[in-house]
């Protein structure tokens, strides 16, 4: 066991933050796609 594994700060579960990195890129995504949308709209 390395000190790592001994001194455990964090113990929230690894699928929580996951599933929040996975809604912040997404939100991410979809904020950009909605901005270009706008554009090509507000363009035609």
């Amino acid at each position: 066991m390395n000190e790592f594994e001994k001194n455990i700060k964090n113990t929230r579960s690894d699928v929580v933050d996951a599933g929040v990195a996975f809604v912040a890129s997404f939100g991410f995504f979809a904020v950009i796609f909605i901005i270009a949308t706008l554009i090509k709209v507000i363009g035609a």
